[in-house]
Parts: C-alpha cells; sequence; structure tokens
C-alpha cells in the first residue's frame, strides 16, 4: 500500500512513514484538546500566601531588614580609595634585576623580592645562618613556602656570590 502510495505522490516510504506520523501526533493532540480536557471552564485557583509572608517577615530582625543592609556614607568611604586614605598603603618596593645578595641581604631587602613577605624573609635568614651562608639557588627549596615557581621569580632579581 505504502508503495502504491509512494509512487502517485513523489514521495520516498520513509517520508510517507513520518508524514503519517506527524499527522496521527497532531490529530491526538487535537483530540485531547478538544475532547479530553476541561476546555478552560475551570477557573485559576488563587494562591493566598499572607501567612506565610507575615511569618517570613516577622522572623527576621531590623539587622537584617533592608534598610540596614544599605551602605552608609558615599562611595569614596565605602572604597576607602580617597585622597586621605591612599597614603596609608605603601607600595611594595620591587628590587631590580640581579641586585640582591642573597648572602648580605637583611628582612627589609628580602622583602623587595617578588612574593616574599616578612616572614618568608625571616626564614630565609634564617636557613642562611643555619647553612653558613647559599651555595646555590636550590638550597631556597628548604623555605618553607618557596616552590619552583617562587623560586624562578626570587631568581630573576637575587643573585648568589
Amino acid at each position: 500500500m505504502l508503495k502504491k502510495l509512494s509512487e502517485k505522490i513523489g514521495f520516498t516510504q520513509t517520508e510517507i512513514k513520518v508524514t503519517i506520523l506527524l499527522l496521527v501526533i497532531f490529530a491526538v493532540g487535537f483530540s485531547y484538546k478538544n475532547f479530553f480536557r476541561d476546555n478552560g471552564l475551570t477557573p485559576y485557583k488563587k494562591f493566598d500566601y499572607t501567612k506565610e509572608d507575615s511569618i517570613f517577615f516577622s522572623s527576621g530582625s531590623e539587622k537584617d531588614s533592608a534598610e540596614s543592609i544599605q551602605p552608609k556614607g558615599d562611595k569614596d568611604n565605602i572604597l576607602e580609595l580617597n585622597k586621605k586614605n591612599i597614603n596609608k598603603f605603601p607600595a611594595k618596593i620591587i628590587a631590580a634585576e640581579k641586585s640582591i645578595d642573597l648572602n648580605k641581604a637583611g628582612i627589609d631587602m628580602l622583602t623587595t623580592l617578588p612574593n616574599v613577605g616578612k616572614k618568608t624573609a625571616e626564614r630565609i635568614v634564617e636557613l642562611r645562618t643555619k647553612l653558613g651562608g647559599f651555595k646555590n639557588f636550590n638550597e631556597l627549596l628548604k623555605v618553607k613556602n618557596i616552590g619552583d615557581k617562587r623560586l624562578a621569580k626570587i631568581k630573576k632579581y637575587a643573585y648568589i656570590k
């Protein structure tokens, strides 16, 4: 039967099967909408959430209110970037390349190295005194918080005599 129909219409058998499937789906949907549904005769249910809203709003304290989370003051004070405060944060001075001798530098000088803070500088000095001076950069790997990446950055600015 599909073969005769495909010769008449000019469709392949697969195209005819897909067309029949689409028509069947359309017919099922149309009949469901018109015969099995309530046709919109039932009104939408109205929900009253006033009880839940009152419980929600009464549970919060004054600190949680919307007014309390609003920022107070102007934008400059909030960001602390006004001209008065900007000078309170000193810029970190970075050493010039190959300018720090690791065997002679003090804690202040070592903190100018990238990613070296006061604690790490103290640890470097402590290890240097323990070893009697550094012989190569790999000895710095024994310092806590100095790994290969940080050592590579330190090598750029320091040297060992």
